[in-house]
């Protein structure tokens, strides 16, 4: 979808200012709502694709003004509403109203570093294959979907070449909104500077994205 997420090419937003030596977290109350959002999500009820969709649907006001791990607690209370763990009424008076939904699984202290050390591997096997091979020539699709996607906006309608095949993996546009895993062949797609910022950007820049199959048309 098109949010406040979104800022990629986006202008009027000042510069880029890396903090140096910039710690993991810079408050103490960071490091529950990282554990919060983690444990959460192994109950079972939502996807990592949804959990992102969740927050790309924050008021655009109330999205930039949150900062990092603000974003990811007012998506969390949004998901356990959604999914029968948590009513906004409880939210807002910090203990249990009513009898919650049962989740899946429970994440125990003793299962974090196996749980952490194994990730969420998103590959998945496909029966076709790959419609493009290294060196084609491709465009993008132009669309804005109100649901989720992972195709950016400054790259959508733009002309480029692959540069390589990476796999199938799950179609996160699909898995945000239960339509099922539906993997896809991934691709990595170059596109010279001139063709995402026009006249008078630089010639020698590149830009390199990853993109789902259904993202992409032959030229």
């Amino acid at each position: 979808m098109n949010g406040p997420h979104d800022l990629g090419g986006q202008m009027g937003f000042g510069p880029v200012a890396p903090e140096p030596h910039e710690p993991y977290f810079h408050a103490e109350w960071e490091k529950r709502a990282l554990g919060l959002t983690l444990s959460c999500g192994a109950f079972g009820a939502w996807t990592i694709d949804e959990s992102r969709h969740a927050r790309e649907t924050i008021p655009p006001a109330n999205y930039l003004s949150a900062s990092y791990y603000e974003i990811w607690i007012r998506a969390l209370e949004v998901l356990l509403e959604r999914h029968g763990f948590a009513g906004q009424d409880e939210i807002e008076a910090g203990r249990m109203l009513r009898a919650p939904a049962t989740p899946k699984r429970v994440l125990t202290a003793d299962m974090v570093a196996g749980v952490l050390a194994r990730g969420g591997p998103c590959d998945r096997p496909v029966e076709t294959a790959p419609r493009f091979a290294v060196g084609d020539r491709v465009r993008t699709k132009n669309f804005n979907p109100e649901t989720h996607t992972r195709l950016p906006r400054y790259a959508r309608a733009k002309a480029g070449v692959i540069e390589a095949v990476q796999g199938s993996f799950v179609f996160a546009d699909d898995n945000a909104h239960g339509r099922g895993e539906n993997p896809q062949w991934l691709y990595t797609l170059v596109f010279d500077g001139t063709e995402i910022w026009g006249e008078g950007a630089d010639p020698t820049l590149t830009v390199s994205i990853d993109a789902w199959e259904s993202y992409l048309e032959r030229l």
